[in-house]
């Protein structure tokens, strides 16, 4: 049975400065589970192990995110964001220090597993705008706190891989602890302090997050097209770097890894997304965001030797992808004003899962079908999800209704 709740109390209006520093936070934790990748071969050469092994040790991050969508995202519905968020910060800085000491791949890949859980308040801090921000600006500050997750995936690769040449790998994450016992102590003094109240247990929250998309067709709906373009932004990603690297481009990982810049686009198109989804309604923006992104995509398969036309299609295909993100999930965030995050984690982890299958899928496909098979898949799922953005017609309330 659906709990039931009651409006917080003492719920105070989410100025700017404080939605700034959620953006801050949230770029400050999703860095957390990037910092170390482009450092893999100086952190198995450090620990005596082989790559592959090392790999195996990051993916724990990816995986401990996963598991933070599910477990820890919900608790910003029922506690006071400020002690969650902050707890979660002092948890990164920890979980951090410890990976500085850790002697070998299966000690790494549990830390990483922490750090994954941990790197969620991102998601969480996104569902503390749609708990707290004012109904006609929740996509406005929903999209400021998304281009700071957005921001954190660019500048972890970035940063750790430049902190790692200079100071190396073990310092930059004693180096990275200490933002996140400053960012802990902020939360304490500036986020929300109004808990959630519900007569339902955690347990039965997180239990009872399956069954949400039987019951709400605006959450499947958004769920299903989110998943599908995920899954086109991860396949066409890590597809990239295989066919860069294989003649006739035949480019070193550095130069490939500058293609990364790129990604800045998209930041800026999630800042901007939020207002026009306040403006003109998140379907609107959605369709928009898919179609730059098709259109990108289609380009990106015929013009791969011109790195100034590839540059400029993956900026239009990030920034197409990440405003639809911004809107889509507003739209995620709106069926339950008053208690967002476990919404949220539903529809997080399915995103997630998208676009971990097209990471996986992306970089085999390019061997299997060349780089214009890939493109045309990617292409295939982008049009999907724009199918099915057509198909969820405008409806009075339909957002809160659940599924009959």
């Amino acid at each position: 049975m659906e709990s039931e709740r009651i409006p917080d109390a003492g719920n105070a209006e989410l100025r700017a400065p404080v939605v700034w520093f959620m953006a801050l936070a949230a770029a400050l934790g999703t860095a957390s589970v990037y910092l170390l990748q482009p450092a893999v071969a100086e952190v198995a050469g450090s620990l005596h192990a082989s790559t592959a092994a090392t790999g195996t040790a990051l993916a724990c991050g990816p995986v401990g995110y996963l598991v933070g969508l599910v477990l820890l995202v919900p608790l910003v519905d029922r506690f006071a964001p400020r002690a969650v968020v902050a707890a979660q910060f002092v948890a990164l800085a920890v979980a951090s220090a410890a990976g500085a000491v850790a002697g070998s791949p299966w000690a790494l890949g549990f830390v990483m597993g922490l750090v994954g859980a941990g790197s969620a308040v991102g998601a969480q801090l996104s569902s503390v705008a749609g708990r707290f921000a004012q109904r006609r600006r929740r996509a406005t500050v929903l999209g400021i706190v998304t281009a700071g997750i957005s921001a954190g995936i660019l500048a972890g690769r970035i940063i750790g891989g430049w902190l790692a040449d200079v100071i190396g790998w073990r310092a930059m994450l004693f180096v990275f602890a200490v933002p996140c016992v400053v960012v802990a102590a902020v939360s304490l003094s500036t986020l929300p302090t109004a808990w959630g109240r519900t007569y339902a247990g955690y347990l039965d929250t997180v239990r009872g997050i399956p069954g949400l998309f039987a019951r709400f067709a605006a959450l499947r709906r958004a769920a299903a097209r989110g998943a599908l373009w995920f899954f086109a932004f991860c396949a066409i990603w890590a597809g990239l770097a295989v066919a860069l690297s294989q003649p006739p481009s035949s480019y070193s990982p550095e130069r490939i890894g500058l293609y990364a810049c790129a990604g800045l686009a998209g930041v800026l198109a999630t800042r901007i997304a939020g207002g026009w989804t306040d403006r003109v309604g998140p379907r609107n923006v959605i369709l928009v965001g898919l179609a730059l992104a098709l259109v990108a995509t289609v380009v990106l398969g015929v013009a791969l030797s011109n790195t100034v036309v590839t540059l400029a299609c993956l900026g239009l295909f990030d920034a197409g992808l990440f405003a639809a993100q911004v809107a889509n999930q507003s739209t995620v965030l709106a069926i339950d004003p008053s208690a967002p995050a476990r919404f949220n984690s539903a529809y997080m982890s399915v995103y997630f899962v998208g676009g971990s299958l097209g990471t996986a899928f992306g970089a085999a496909a390019v061997g299997w079908f060349g780089w214009p098979g890939l493109v045309a898949l990617a292409a295939v799922a982008t049009a999907a999800a724009g199918g099915v953005t057509l198909a969820d017609r405008p409806r009075r309330h339909a957002a809160t209704q659940p599924a009959r």
